[in-house]
């Protein structure tokens, strides 16, 4: 049975919600995120996951320039030509 959860509490700097709260509380997770609350998932009260607000603090923004993934197949050979690469992966394999 369903009874509310005395952890979503609003004013927090965190908030924690179960996945039965993702769907029977969502707005409650949204109006949290709204705020700037960052949202701990618990299943089985066990943290799986947490939710954080898209336009976070100000000045915690990082460059994709200065993100690690940024160049990361910058040697590669076979995508010299990256047009001829898309090309050879979109192509079928079997001829119909």
């Amino acid at each position: 049975m369903y009874t509310p959860s005395e952890h979503l509490t609003p004013g927090e700097a965190s908030m924690k919600a179960t996945f039965l709260d993702l769907r029977k509380r969502s707005k409650a997770i949204v109006r949290a995120l709204d705020q700037n609350q960052s949202v701990t998932l618990v299943y089985r009260g066990k943290t799986k996951g947490v939710i954080v607000p898209a336009s976070g603090p100000p000045g915690k923004t990082v460059s994709v320039i200065r993100h690690p993934a940024f160049g990361m197949w910058r040697n590669r050979a076979d995508l010299i030509d990256v047009r001829g690469f898309v090309e050879r992966v979109r192509k079928r394999r079997h001829a119909l």
